[in-house]
């Protein structure tokens, strides 16, 4: 199944997304995630006459395409984490070691960006690189996750983002929480999707303004999903809703205002955004 997040009349909608004669459309309304605490508050808050409205509205919905939507970032978690340094040929172009251990931070979920949406770039940073990465959901209570065990069974889904880095300021402080953190840096989406298999050489681009910068394959991980989820696990219970990033291949760069950066892959479609000075 795949899904997304958008505003329909004003208000925040779950649709389920299809393909129909090579175009993505949303095809039907669905109920919102567990995860989703806004959503069903604002429902319960409708009054009589209101929630008749939205019945009908419900029951009268055309199937719009999903380039005219507009969505929403498809997650609504209650943290983020990111892996850092997960492809060797990444590491080396940074000029780090590979590591040992996963590598982990957080971004906030203020730093969560909509797909179309407008990266703002820190007038405290003269340097923002773009990061595409394959991020997943994580679809059921997991804590303590044994590497054995069946790592599909609770992941709901996996979609794409970009780790914006103020790539000057992870350098001179050392530690990535504000360098990585700036509201807007985690562009997510366009949808989540279940289809789609990691573990088979799965392939990820990243294009600036047209221009190829990024190919890599889930093959290079230097740590699979599995151990990702065993090692954050061991630490960090993850609940219904929260975002994982798996690391970024070789080729990020930084940006310059109006650049232009698409995040693609086979089966998840393009992450698109504009950067542009705050």
């Amino acid at each position: 199944m795949k899904y997304c997040r958008f505003l329909l009349h004003g208000e925040v909608r779950y649709g389920a997304v299809e393909e129909r004669e090579g175009d993505l459309w949303i095809a039907d309304l669905i109920p919102a995630p567990e995860e989703d605490l806004a959503i069903r508050v604002a429902a319960a808050r409708h009054d009589a006459v209101a929630a008749v409205v939205r019945e009908y509205s419900e029951a009268r919905f055309e199937p719009i395409r999903l380039s005219d939507a507009h969505l929403l970032a498809p997650v609504t978690p209650s943290k983020i984490v990111c892996v850092g340094r997960n492809y060797r040929d990444h590491a080396k172009e940074l000029g780090n070691e590979v590591p040992a251990e996963p590598l982990l931070f957080f971004k906030p979920t203020s730093s969560l960006l909509a797909p179309g949406g407008v990266v703002r770039m820190p007038a405290a940073s003269s340097r923002v690189d773009f990061e595409g990465e394959l991020a997943f959901v994580i679809g059921r209570r997991t804590s303590r996750f044994a590497v054995g065990g069946d790592w599909r069974s609770v992941i709901r889904g996996y979609t794409l983002a970009n780790d914006v880095t103020a790539r000057d300021l992870q350098k001179k402080e050392g530690q990535w929480t504000r360098a990585k953190g700036w509201d807007t840096f985690c562009p997510v989406g366009p949808f989540i999707s279940d289809e789609v298999d990691p573990a088979a050489a799965f392939i990820l681009e990243t294009r600036v303004n047209g221009e190829l910068r990024q190919h890599g394959s889930t093959a290079d991980f230097i740590f699979a999903i599995a151990e990702l989820l065993a090692y954050i696990t061991a630490a960090i219970t993850l609940e219904p809703g929260d975002l994982v990033l798996t690391g970024t291949p070789a080729g990020v760069g930084p940006l310059s205002a109006g650049d232009r950066v698409e995040v693609s892959a086979a089966g998840l479609g393009a992450l698109s955004n504009t950067f542009q000075p705050e």
